[in-house]
């Protein structure tokens, strides 16, 4: 699905729900922040990613959702598209060099 139909469909659910008013950048971000939680919680006191079950990955997957639903709703709040703001990041990290030490 193209980013266009995907947004689209976001802001009718949002709109339809009377949520827009809520949909500030500062709490779009807190909400990021709490999902991207979320996230992490499924690795804890993991070891590897093999340790994960297929409930988990399953679950991986919807909290992954609900990170990318608050950046879409984040970008549209910008009027930009993440596709065009990660090739600028691709760009600008294709001219820095990293040092991993052991």
């Amino acid at each position: 699905m193209e980013y266009k139909t995907i947004i689209q469909e976001l802001i009718e659910f949002r709109n339809d729900r009377g949520w827009n008013e809520y949909h500030t950048l500062i709490s779009l971000s807190r909400a990021l922040g709490i999902e991207a939680s979320e996230v992490e919680k499924i690795f804890l006191w993991k070891k590897n990613d093999s340790s994960l079950s297929s409930k988990e990955k399953d679950n991986l997957k919807l909290e992954l959702a609900d990170v990318l639903i608050y950046c879409y709703y984040m970008c549209e709040k910008l009027q930009v598209e993440p596709n065009d703001i990660i090739q600028d990041k691709i760009n600008i990290n294709k001219g820095r060099n990293w040092k991993f030490g052991k």
